[in-house]
């Protein structure tokens, strides 16, 4: 059983910046990441495109350059790959992580190939996790699907998108230019306020010239097999349908943190609790990392704005190793 100073669970931006700056300070460590080197960002669709530029991207000032301002997904993956590499940091791929445990001397983790044990866990695991399921008649048929890769597959079919965020608009408007009959579900009044704002004004107008059908105010009420029931404001209708894209968005292993003691707020939130100074939950010993800090607020953390968690855990981290030793 091998012992770590520090355990980082995830490989994505976050996890990778813990692992650089523990390594610039000395201390043992290792990344144990559930797929590929930042697995989120591979399972992103094909042709994404970063809201953020490449400069806000960047971890432990490593220069990031794209082609255009605001990098795509194949960009990113490069450029995080190269980091690993480059650095030999020490990263073990498609190792999930199912148990961390509180011992006597520090932490025992169990992964689906090893296990470990550790003075300090940092878990960077993020939020794409899990979809946040529509939990209706139909859910489970093979022809929905809560993740959007490659518009080809959708060509010349009748899909349905619910959704009105990034994801849900940016499929919509590849779909329909690859030839698919698209049609969006949209909860509120709008297209998401939040959509980037160099698209948002495409898909509007895609939707009022007719070329995209949106209903508002509207919901998935059931999915079959050839078609699906949308309740709208005038009513339940029932329109043709091939597929279906539910992009309404992920969730953090909640159940994952849970296990570990790591406390949830009571509202729909779930904010997990940590010393924003520290970010040490309320587990003595485990910190947490990246957009995980957010729970359910999705929107609030980012990699631009969480990659200085790194530097607070490990400097936290060594500060308490030169406290023991006065």
């Amino acid at each position: 059983m091998e012992h770590f100073r520090v355990v980082i669970i995830g490989g994505g931006p976050i996890g990778i910046a813990c692992g650089l700056e523990a390594k610039k300070k000395g201390l043992s460590y290792v990344i144990l990441e559930k797929g590929p080197i930042v697995n989120s960002l591979f399972n992103y669709p094909q042709n994404m495109q970063f809201f953020s530029s490449s400069e806000k991207l960047e971890i432990d000032n490593i220069p990031f350059i794209s082609t255009e301002a605001k990098p795509k997904r194949n960009e990113a993956l490069e450029y995080y790959r190269r980091i690993v590499t480059s650095n030999e940091l020490n990263i073990r791929l498609f190792e999930k992580v199912d148990k961390v445990e509180k011992t006597e001397n520090g932490f025992s983790i169990e992964s689906i190939k090893n296990s470990y044990t550790a003075d300090k866990v940092i878990v960077a695991t993020g939020f794409y996790d899990l979809p946040n399921k529509l939990n209706i008649p139909g859910e489970d048929l093979p022809k929905i699907a809560h993740y959007y890769n490659d518009p080809h597959f959708y060509a010349s079919q009748k899909l349905a998108v619910v959704g009105a965020s990034n994801s849900a608009i940016d499929a919509a408007l590849e779909c329909w230019r690859k030839g698919a009959e698209v049609t969006l579900i949209i909860r509120g009044d709008e297209v998401g306020p939040r959509v980037k704002y160099w698209v948002r004004p495409d898909i509007i107008n895609r939707i009022e010239e007719g070329s995209i059908k949106a209903y508002y105010n509207s919901t998935l009420k059931e999915v079959r097999q050839g078609e699906i029931v949308i309740e709208t404001p005038e009513g339940s209708i029932t329109i043709d349908n091939d597929f279906v894209l539910a992009l309404t968005g992920y969730m953090p292993n909640f159940d994952f943190l849970i296990n570990m003691g790591i406390a949830l707020s009571d509202d729909n939130k779930k904010l997990p609790q940590y010393n924003p100074e520290t970010m040490e939950t309320n587990v003595s010993s485990i910190y947490l990392a990246g957009v995980i800090c957010g729970g359910m607020e999705t929107h609030k953390w980012f990699i631009e704005n969480s990659r200085i968690h790194a530097k607070m855990i490990i400097s936290s981290i060594l500060k308490e190793k030169e406290v023991s030793k006065v």
